[in-house]
């Protein structure tokens, strides 16, 4: 069949999760926009155990839709840490403990790693890496096959805060539960964009919109409305709504111009303390008196999102996921 020279080539994308709830909503767009081309999902424990993970990521796509996309299992708690899961946000089965149903395929026979290798270098299209959990996987990919971030066109990671932390004061969750391997994910030698709480917290659909979701006839639609539900940013309102959150950084890749970003040095605070994990974001004019004195430091430039157009990305994840 003839490309339409009206259409963009989709941009091919690999998901790496760990399937709560709004993973979900992420992995839901992702399926379903046009512009996207979702090659794999890699599952890795986060806000559950990974294979609750793996369990959660398969459902996911069989109610999308989507059941060939091949999903692989990896890492099972990260490079140093102990597992610490979030089931306290996304329920005890990681989706809002909402009875779906088991999923009736399995994952592929590779792990996740080996997929992340075979999708990346396979690509005709160098492809955009979309982490949405601790980036344990990709820091195992980076140093075992570092020969495919040359087929790697940028990552777009939902972690890190530049203000306040979710897991502590100042760490945001994906980054507090492995933070060595955010540290490697950051010195990738590609271009970057951090898509964190600063942004994360902010993008909210609606009440009168979940509630549509949630009274379509179509699966995956349904589910999105019953996930954002669960969803609900902490307020005092009637009518709450629900928040995107990971899906967010799916938006940021489908449509970049809704995101304000600004070139930062990002670092990793690896040291044991009340500040492990966070993500310390530079936004000085000009060099202090610690650079000044011989405490310089080479620090990786990431975009760092600062701000979104909320209405813009909330339209564009309805448009998505309820279709025509």
């Amino acid at each position: 069949m003839p490309t339409d020279p009206q259409r963009p080539t989709p941009i091919p994308v690999i998901i790496d999760c760990d399937t709560g709830i709004d993973d979900a909503l992420a992995l839901l767009l992702a399926v379903r926009h046009p512009r996207l081309d979702l090659r794999a999902v890699t599952c890795v424990a986060g806000n559950t155990d990974v294979d609750g993970v793996v369990r959660n990521t398969l459902t996911v796509l069989e109610q999308a839709g989507a059941p060939g996309v091949p999903v692989a299992r990896g890492a099972e708690r990260p490079l140093i840490e102990a597992v610490r899961t979030a089931r306290h946000v996304h329920g005890h089965d990681g989706m809002g403990d909402l009875g779906l149903p088991a999923p009736t395929r399995t994952p592929v026979d590779m792990d996740a790693v080996a997929l992340l290798r075979r999708e990346i270098l396979a690509s005709p299209r160098p492809v955009t890496l979309i982490p949405t959990a601790p980036a344990t996987n990709i820091a195992l990919l980076l140093r075992t096959h570092p020969e495919v971030t040359r087929n790697i066109e940028r990552i777009v990671f939902m972690g890190g805060a530049v203000a306040t932390g979710n897991a502590t004061p100042v760490a945001e969750f994906n980054v507090w539960h492995d933070p060595e391997a955010a540290a490697i994910l950051l010195t990738a030698g590609v271009p970057i964009t951090m898509y964190g709480l600063d942004v994360f917290e902010r993008v909210v659909v609606p009440g009168a919109d979940v509630r549509r979701l949630r009274a379509s006839t179509d699966p995956g639609t349904r589910l999105a409305g019953a996930l954002l539900t669960h969803r609900g940013p902490a307020t005092d309102e009637a009518d709450p709504g629900g928040g995107l959150g990971d899906a967010g950084a799916v938006c940021a890749v489908i449509d970049p111009a809704g995101l304000t970003t600004h070139r930062l040095p990002v670092e990793v605070v690896l040291s044991p303390g009340p500040a492990r994990g966070q993500t310390l974001v530079d936004r000085r004019a000009r060099p202090g008196e610690s650079e000044l004195h011989g405490d310089a430091r080479e620090q990786p430039l990431v975009d760092v999102a600062l701000d979104v157009d909320v209405e813009r990305y909330v339209a564009l994840y309805l448009e998505a996921v309820e279709g025509p």
